[in-house]
């Protein structure tokens, strides 16, 4: 049975490279994608088998956008393609149900194994591995995760450079509701300029640096 792929990208030249190695190995890509939204709508039409995230994607992160990929298909298996190796994006990205992390300098080596291992219901890490998991599983209770999901939305169109008015459309909220939603995650962080706004989303894995 042909496994059936979404890709999410937002660099189209690395986008076609993905396809490109897929489909030569085998696998059927259904549907390509070039932000966080736009792979969740995807997602939910189309029913991938696996998706393949980056990290950071614009307008919803892959954290997050894996996250509401399980809530809108709950087959779709997600595998996030990342530059970053640190234990606090692969414990964000472990608690919204990503079940293969690749770093992207891996990425030609191991996709093909990571896709058939996460299909087949099990976990890949690749060179992130089982010390960084060890890690996860021993805090993953204590972490503090003070911003709701859609304040984490909130916070990364900020971090993107977008005004209220323009995070507001891009929601579908009132104007009101999302200056509501930063005036919130400003009280809840403690931070009060956008500029430690965004140095606190660069942090948390919500934007690249």
């Amino acid at each position: 049975m042909t496994i059936r792929i979404l890709i999410a990208e937002d660099h189209v030249i690395v986008r076609q490279g993905f396809r490109t190695m897929l489909e030569r190995d085998g696998f059927q890509v259904v549907g390509e994608a070039g932000d966080g939204r736009e792979a969740v709508r995807l997602a939910r039409e189309l029913r991938p088998d696996v998706a393949i995230l980056d990290v950071g994607l614009p307008l919803l992160n892959g954290i997050d956008a894996a996250r509401e990929i399980r809530k809108v298909s709950s087959r779709t298996r997600v595998i996030l393609v990342t530059m970053y190796g640190e234990q606090d994006h692969l414990s964000s990205a472990l608690r919204a149900g990503v079940r293969g992390y690749l770093l992207k300098t891996r990425a030609v080596e191991d996709l093909e194994n990571a896709i058939r291992e996460v299909y087949r219901g099990g976990v890949f890490l690749g060179d992130v591995a089982e010390d960084a998991l060890e890690a996860y599983q021993s805090t993953v209770d204590s972490e503090p995760r003070p911003l709701t999901a859609r304040e984490r939305e909130v916070l990364q169109l900020v971090a993107e450079g977008k005004t209220t008015k323009e995070i507001a459309s891009i929601l579908g909220i009132s104007f009101k509701t999302a200056e509501s939603h930063r005036t919130r995650i400003m009280e809840k962080l403690n931070i009060h300029e956008t500029a430690s706004l965004v140095r606190y989303a660069v942090r948390r894995g919500l934007v690249p640096p």
